[in-house]
């Protein structure tokens, strides 16, 4: 997102959830990653021409597989470029709209150095607390914004249900 998205999502209350995926965090990672993707496009085309000739189906886990193999040929970027994409968008739309939104499950196993898996969530905890981030920030980056976002519209939902009854009278 460009900084003048991120103003904007600060101004309408909402949060920016980072995504894991080593191509939105870390320029090295994306110059290669669009180095390689006309050959990693014509690999899958060929992999699902040669499917279809053969007369079976092919699956979202046949080609996110092809995606990994393609992935594990650029070295992988550390977490600092997470942590770096996390902390710009804290400086430019504030702390109350950051959040985490990883994509574990589409992401092709592109993300950062020792980001693998839910279980890998503290160090990020751990990384904002090195750089300095209070407690109550790392709760609202780790999720209190969501939740605050999600209780708002909540609240405008049954404001709208209660004007939308009282209309039908």
């Amino acid at each position: 997102m460009t900084d003048d998205m991120l103003r904007a999502v600060a101004k309408n209350g909402g949060v920016v959830h980072v995504n894991f995926f080593s191509a939105f965090d870390d320029q090295k990672y994306l110059d290669a990653f669009l180095g390689q993707s006309k050959a990693q496009d014509a690999a899958v085309a060929q992999y699902i021409a040669r499917k279809k000739a053969a007369g079976q189906p092919v699956t979202y886990l046949d080609k996110d597989r092809i995606g990994r193999e393609w992935s594990a040929k650029i070295p992988r970027p550390p977490l600092k470029s997470l942590i770096d994409n996390i902390d710009h968008i804290a400086q430019i739309a504030g702390i109350d709209h950051v959040g985490l939104g990883s994509d574990f499950d589409g992401v092709s196993g592109a993300t950062p150095d020792g980001m693998d898996s839910a279980a890998d969530l503290p160090k990020i905890t751990q990384a904002l607390l090195d750089r300095g981030y209070p407690a109550g920030d790392i709760h609202k980056i780790l999720g209190g914004n969501t939740l605050r976002v999600f209780k708002e519209v909540e609240r405008v939902s049954h404001e709208m249900q209660a004007q939308k009854v009282s209309s039908n009278r």
